[in-house]
């Protein structure tokens, strides 16, 4: 039988084994110089903008709000198709968060939605690169500056696309970017922030480490109450290593998606990714299963798949429509296209270590399933 094939995996090579080995016996693991050589090295390749590594992507969302002063009673347009950690950070600050439909060919934020939902209490746009396939910076910043407000790109799943040849995260205004696991590179756990010049970077600072202010003479004070969202420096030799081997792992997963629309059989009726291979850094396959044309459910599919030795994911639901966000006057049928999304997508396997014929192998898969059980 052929080894269970999961959705996602990620490579660590011996050389990032033995360096993250090197820093537990160095006895300092915490937050130290392995962590500050990687941010310099994020800085370099987002084309030397300050960054600062922090303990996850939702932290670095967490304080990128905390930095345009988001707080109670303000508003923050965003996209009700991302994973909740994108209104949940809203949620914690005391705002509000408004959604706004996707974009049915793209499935990111309907950019053209946006002005009908600013109201006076809006403090800024969080748009989300789903899958890692870019929202359109250029309409995004230009209406930004039009409305006068500062956009915060959830990059957590776009770390390796770009937008006109130039790297997301190398320009723009407040960039989080994700290291979890399951991210095109990971830190195991991690994140980052991109910000716009050395004051924000000092205060993503203090506010990372419980908002502590220490001088050179040891004094400590405390102006701002902080989080603990600081990175360790067995984290960031991941990330080094990681970062090393970055671009191959992209161009690799370039090569794997061709095969995807190669092999794939359109007949099935699925509703197959946008096939962009200028911006987007195939973060996710994702395909919308044809429900309306099937006699079993994308529950049963996963199981099926699963059965069949491979794995798949749901990535995601529309989030307005959970308890949390029912409770704050959302609901069905305010967002019908993320809500098709929601319902019916489907993330089959996608990393570098994959073989083209793995492909092939999910291929037929779900070329069988599907053919298995029409309605």
């Amino acid at each position: 039988m052929r080894p269970y094939l999961p959705f996602t995996r990620p490579s660590i090579d011996e050389e990032t084994i033995a360096a993250v080995a090197e820093v537990l016996r160095s006895g300092w693991i915490t937050t130290g110089p392995q962590a500050r050589a990687f941010e310099a090295r994020l800085s370099e390749y987002f084309g030397g903008r300050p960054v600062r590594a922090l303990a996850s992507g939702t932290g670095a969302l967490e304080l990128a709000l905390e930095l345009v002063g988001v707080g109670p009673g303000d508003e923050v347009i965003t996209t009700p198709l991302s994973w909740v950690a994108t209104a949940n950070t809203i949620v914690r600050t005391g705002g509000r968060p408004v959604f706004v439909d996707v974009d049915p060919a793209t499935r990111n934020i309907d950019l053209a939605q946006i002005e009908r939902a600013i109201t006076p209490r809006t403090r800024a746009i969080v748009p989300v690169d789903l899958a890692g396939l870019p929202v359109d910076r250029d309409r995004l910043n230009d209406i930004a500056a039009r409305l006068r407000l500062r956009v915060i790109e959830d990059a957590a799943q776009s770390m390796g696309a770009t937008w006109r040849g130039r790297r997301i995260g190398s320009f723009g205004d407040l960039v989080a970017v994700s290291f979890h696991a399951n991210k095109n590179m990971t830190t195991a756990e991690g994140g980052c922030l991109v910000v716009n010049d050395d004051a924000e970077a000092r205060l993503v600072e203090t506010l990372r480490l419980q908002g502590v202010v220490r001088s050179p003479d040891g004094e400590q004070e405390v102006e701002r109450a902080g989080a603990k969202l600081n990175l360790t420096d067995v984290a960031a030799a991941i990330g080094l290593g990681q970062l090393a081997r970055f671009e191959e792992f992209t161009a690799r997963r370039r090569v794997l998606a061709r095969r995807y629309f190669e092999r794939f059989d359109r007949s099935l009726g699925c509703g197959l990714p946008p096939e962009d291979f200028s911006n987007t850094n195939w973060h996710m396959f994702q395909i919308l299963l044809p429900l309306e044309q099937m006699s079993i459910g994308r529950g049963d599919t996963i199981r099926l798949l699963h059965d069949a030795g491979i794995g798949s994911g749901v990535h995601y639901p529309a989030m307005h429509l959970f308890k949390l966000y029912r409770a704050m006057g959302y609901g069905p049928g305010q967002f019908p296209h993320a809500e098709r999304v929601g319902a019916s997508i489907l993330t089959l396997p996608l990393f570098p270590a994959m073989a083209e014929d793995d492909v092939d192998r999910v291929c037929t898969a779900v070329r069988d399933i599907l053919r298995a059980h029409p309605r």
